[in-house]
């Protein structure tokens, strides 16, 4: 007797990207384009007004780029390796890797925001107060317009949820590749905001030193959203128990006397997909079939093990 047709009916994928996972790429492909493109404007600006702040903010610019060309380049090498036997349980961890390095770029941006400030603020130069502050402005509209065009979809995946009868709502389900995107722009309109708002004071109020105060106050925002942002993807990448999940399971199985959990792994393996490893002790008559029904509700499992060990 061949086994062959029994095995292959139970076999399956492992691709666990995001629902939306193409439409974000293509949304931070063009956010990248536009940072790219306001990163050359500045640069270009500063050299011809010779304006160090349109220069700074211009070399600044380009770390945003780099980290969220980072994001684009996630996206396309899970998507080309969604199939890949080689990832065990497929690629949809690869945006959580990327997220990880962009807060680690996020934080060093702060930090180098932060030592600037700090300088100038018992070293002031000049500053050309006019052009910088139209600069400024455009690269403010430019965070809006990427801000936009990212929050979609980020207000989607950041925040969907759905209720189950037996009470267990509000899974969040993080794409941190995009939530990381999605930060580097807002760090990017904060600057911007603080910078203009520092630049007006100074140019008609002569408070030359608000614009490195506003530098300090920017920097430790923007640290916080980097280790926000690096705490949440390490969790990920360290596969910690998704608590709401794990739960949840024991909800389902252990409501009745016949099953009992001895072992339980949950884990996330991509933005609305868990992996789960239940080990349970079940009176006889009990088949790993039956155990598999009773958890078809937690729609967040997308892989599951089950080890049924007799009483």
């Amino acid at each position: 007797m061949s086994l062959t047709p029994s095995a292959e009916r139970f076999s399956h994928d492992h691709q666990f990207l995001g629902a939306s996972h193409d439409e974000n790429a293509r949304r931070t492909l063009w956010v990248v384009a536009l940072t790219f493109v306001m990163m050359i404007g500045e640069i270009a600006a500063g050299y011809l007004t010779g304006s160090m702040a349109l220069l700074a903010d211009g070399f600044h610019m380009a770390t945003h780029a780099g980290a969220l060309g980072i994001a684009a380049a996630a996206y396309g090498f899970a998507r080309r390796n969604a199939n890949n036997r080689r990832y065990s349980f497929g690629t949809g961890k690869v945006g959580d890797l990327a997220g990880f390095a962009s807060a680690m770029v996020l934080g060093l941006v702060s930090l180098g925001i932060a030592g600037e400030s700090i300088f100038r603020l018992f070293e002031p130069t000049t500053v050309a107060f006019g052009e910088a502050t139209v600069i400024a402005i455009v690269g403010l509209g430019v965070n809006i317009l990427s801000a936009f065009l990212l929050m979609g979809h980020h207000g989607h995946d950041h925040g969907h949820q759905h209720d189950h009868a037996h009470g267990h709502d509000h899974h969040h389900h993080h794409d941190n590749n995009l939530r990381s995107a999605y930060v580097h722009v807002l760090a990017d309109a904060l600057t911007s905001v603080l910078a203009i708002a520092a630049l007006l004071a100074g140019r008609y109020l002569g408070w030359v030193w608000l614009d490195p105060a506003m530098g300090i106050v920017g920097s430790i925002v923007i640290a916080k959203w980097a280790y926000n942002l690096m705490r949440d993807s390490a969790a990920v990448l360290l596969d910690t128990t998704d608590e709401p999940v794990a739960a949840e399971i024991r909800e389902l199985l252990e409501t009745s006397d016949d099953v009992r959990i001895s072992d339980l792994h949950v884990w996330q393996v991509g933005p609305q997909a868990r992996a789960a490893i239940v080990s349970v002790v079940a009176a006889a008559g009990v088949t790993a079939e039956a155990i598999r029904e009773r958890l078809a509700p937690v729609h967040e499992l997308s892989h599951l093990t089950i080890e049924l060990r007799s009483a």
